[in-house]
């Protein structure tokens, strides 16, 4: 299957429909980068007048899982994906379109080979950097991957 933006929020409308209902977009998907985009309003928000965590969570959760699905599909063998730990920072207030990028595709293809050929769980910590419409970074979230062959 080829990944495309518009699959991808599909997908999310029918199997994950808090994170559309919520605002949440792929926009972007390469071999090395996954973007997604959340616009800060009456449904994300929270009383401080900034966009509620657990929606950039949601966002930038999904710029690493697009990224470990797309890599999981190129494989021959069936392999599971599941998140064991992750981590998140704020520096500022979240308003307007936040972005959430992750870069972290070569680790993850490496993560990927490793547990197919050694058939044993492996995993790998990816990140997802949130920033607002100026560039300036509003969050940092990185989530420990688990991939197991099945």
């Amino acid at each position: 299957m080829r990944f495309t933006p518009q699959k991808i929020n599909a997908y999310l409308f029918f199997k994950l429909p808090s994170a559309w209902w919520c605002g949440v977009r792929l926009v972007a998907i390469t071999n090395n980068q996954a973007v997604v985009k959340v616009r800060y309003g009456f449904i994300n928000k929270n009383p401080f007048k900034s966009m509620y965590f657990a929606v950039q969570a949601i966002a930038a959760e999904l710029s690493t899982g697009v990224l470990v699905m797309q890599e999981i599909t190129k494989q021959s063998e069936k392999i599971s994906m599941l998140v064991k730990e992750n981590k998140a920072e704020f520096t500022k207030k979240a308003k307007g379109v936040i972005t959430f990028s992750c870069t972290d595709a070569i680790a993850l293809r490496e993560t990927v080979n490793k547990a197919v050929l050694t058939k044993e769980g492996q995993t790998c910590w990816l990140t997802a950097i949130g920033t607002d419409e100026d560039g300036d970074q509003v969050a940092n979230f990185s989530f420990k991957w688990t991939l197991k062959c099945k």
